[in-house]
């Protein structure tokens, strides 16, 4: 994958305050409830708490996956080759790379296979995190990863999903955490379908695993088909069908625009921060020096304390994998993640790249 994308559940955004349509309210009620249920299989499945410790890999195989050579896939396992942590389809590894940077990419590999992991990565020159791993990890390199962890878990229809059917919408290297469900969808005879989109058919990945799931995808590229519609990527959507949508934010603000009200079932990641909604500009004060800063209503506390600590460890910014946890000493945070409990909540902790301040300032031990 590339840098990890923003859940979103029905039809309303993740981080923002919700709206006051009642059938918003209602799908969001519904789809809150089918996550609660699935985040508890999850962690049955996932097993101890060792997830969130580093924990020693080595890349035991490396390939290019796509024809421009821009998206390289890497297995890693155990260095005595031992079973991994279980997982289930959605799920990402946070990677440790040699530089110190810290970055989250899906698994799209099998999870029934124990010994190993794979993840994809599209080579971005302005991301330093790709370029790392395109250039740094080769065969024989050892790697600490965390995880997995789930934020964007899928439910079978049926066991967890209201829905009948289920229909995926994949954006370039956004088919990285899709590929699993689909093979899943594939493996329980689930009716289910997908549109793979991109710039071109040299810029896909995966595509000789996607042709073995022979007329169920449609993949559909830019230079052939134009800019897809919402339309073009929903064919055959009704209110029936769950969508799970992984792409570009242009891709995914279309298909949620488009769903948002039909009373379908939507879960989507993409791959940029959410945009923050009814934002309120408040102040933020470093505990160590005193120092205060202004926090613009479109601007998130760690985009600040970035431009004064560039040092400071982020990654997700999106609020799901807790690198930018900050403790608050006075003042009063509006939480805007899914990740914190409410014991880490009352004792201070805060992620900066997506909550905000219930009043005009927060003190941040920083």
């Amino acid at each position: 994958m590339s840098p990890r994308p923003v859940l979103e559940r029905g039809p309303a955004d993740l981080f923002g305050r919700r709206g006051r349509d009642r059938a918003v309210l209602v799908l969001d009620a519904v789809a809150s409830a089918r996550l609660k249920w699935t985040t508890i299989v999850n962690r049955r499945e996932i097993g101890p708490p060792e997830r969130d410790r580093g924990l020693a890999r080595v890349v035991t195989g490396r390939r290019i996956e796509a024809r421009d050579q821009d998206v390289v896939s890497l297995r890693l396992e155990a260095p005595d080759r031992r079973e991994l942590p279980r997982w289930r389809p959605g799920a990402h590894l946070d990677l440790e790379l040699p530089s110190g940077r810290l970055r989250q990419y899906s698994l799209c590999g099998d999870p029934a296979e124990r010994r190993s992991y794979r993840v994809a990565v599209r080579r971005i020159p302005s991301g330093g995190g790709s370029v790392e791993v395109h250039d740094a990890l080769e065969v024989g390199t050892p790697i600490v990863v965390r995880g997995p962890r789930n934020a964007f878990p899928f439910a079978v229809p049926g066991h967890g999903s209201p829905s009948t059917r289920v229909h995926f919408v994949a954006g370039g290297i956004g088919i990285t955490p899709i590929l699993p469900m689909a093979r899943l969808a594939l493996r329980l005879g689930l009716d289910w379908s997908m549109v793979y989109t991109g710039r071109s058919r040299d810029t896909l990945a995966f595509l000789d695993e996607i042709a073995g799931f022979g007329d169920r995808v449609i993949v559909r590229t830019d230079d052939e088909h134009g800019l897809p519609d919402a339309a073009a990527l929903l064919p055959g959507v009704d209110s029936a069908t769950a969508v799970y949508c992984c792409g570009p934010a242009p891709m995914t603000t279309a298909v949620a625009d488009a769903l948002r009200h039909r009373r379908i079932e939507l879960h989507s990641e993409r791959f940029a921060p959410p945009p923050i909604i009814d934002g309120q500009p408040f102040q933020i004060e470093f505990a160590s020096s005193g120092e205060i800063f202004d926090v613009a209503r479109d601007r998130s506390a760690l985009d600040v304390i970035l431009e004064r600590r560039p040092d400071r460890p982020y990654s997700c910014r999106q609020g799901f994998c807790r690198t930018c946890t900050v403790r608050v000493l006075a003042g009063e945070p509006d939480h805007r993640e899914t990740v914190l409990t409410a014991a880490e909540h009352a004792a201070g902790d805060m992620l900066v790249c997506v909550s905000r301040a219930e009043g005009g300032r927060l003190v941040l031990d920083l």
